[in-house]
């Protein structure tokens, strides 16, 4: 009876929720292995299924960085993944999920071989260029030599491999899958990275009822191995950070 009844508070939890049987638009402008426009990154399995079992279904968009957070604040998508914490601040209609969906490595490349970087402050001297909308970097780099934005993670490492800058800060393992994929030579990643950071799911304010729901689900997923799982089998051919 015990369990009936904890099954059956679940079902009516659900039902009353007013996302239940929708399809939420939910965007990303991460790239493979974390997000796919097929929707098969890892990060997108783990959203999937956090939604999933609180019975919603959600569709996967893929937008530029800084439009990704703008059309959640304005209401346009419903969230938005994987980002750092306290963007609440600066967007005040998003709302975050408080657990994990992975980590980020926050990591140099760059093509000089004598380029040493442990911190952001080592990089104050440099012509360092990141992605446009990645708010962490923009903060922690705004005092450099001079500090370039740019669409996306492709722009980045083009500017680097045309000599147009002295380092890139991107994440590690999208950094080597554009390095692998464009074959580019030359370009070595800084070890270790300069910050690794937990990364959230954000909603628009109007889903609130959902934050504590998708909660519970993460922490399952992680408790579960769920989460672990889906991160180990996207990147059984990545090379680890």
């Amino acid at each position: 009876m015990g369990w009936l009844r904890i099954g059956t508070c679940l079902l009516l939890t659900l039902l009353c929720c007013p996302a239940f049987g929708q399809t939420l638009r939910i965007n990303c402008a991460q790239i493979y292995p974390r997000s796919t426009p097929e929707q098969t990154g890892f990060q997108d399995e783990i959203v999937k299924e956090a939604f999933g079992r609180i019975g919603i279904t959600v569709g996967i968009v893929h937008l530029p960085s800084e439009r990704a957070l703008q059309n959640v604040n304005m209401g346009v998508d419903d969230g938005n993944f994987a980002r750092v914490a306290g963007l609440e601040a600066k967007y005040p209609n998003l709302v975050m999920v408080p657990e994990k969906i992975t980590d980020f490595y926050f990591t140099v490349f760059t093509k000089d071989p004598a380029l040493v970087a442990s911190s952001f402050a080592d990089l104050k001297t440099k012509n360092v260029t990141i992605v446009i909308g990645w708010k962490i970097l923009e903060d922690n780099l705004a005092g450099t030599k001079k500090l370039t934005k740019l669409k996306n993670g492709q722009n980045l490492f083009d500017f680097l491999a045309n000599d147009r800058c002295d380092a890139v800060v991107f994440d590690r393992l999208e950094g080597l899958e554009i390095i692998r994929e464009e074959g580019l030579a030359g370009i070595r990643a800084v070890v270790p990275p300069l910050a690794t950071l937990p990364m959230y799911l954000y909603l628009n304010k109007r889903h609130a009822d959902l934050v504590a729901p998708l909660a519970s689900a993460l922490t399952a997923m992680r408790l579960d191995g769920t989460t672990e799982r889906l991160t180990r089998d996207a990147l059984a051919d990545v090379s680890a950070p």
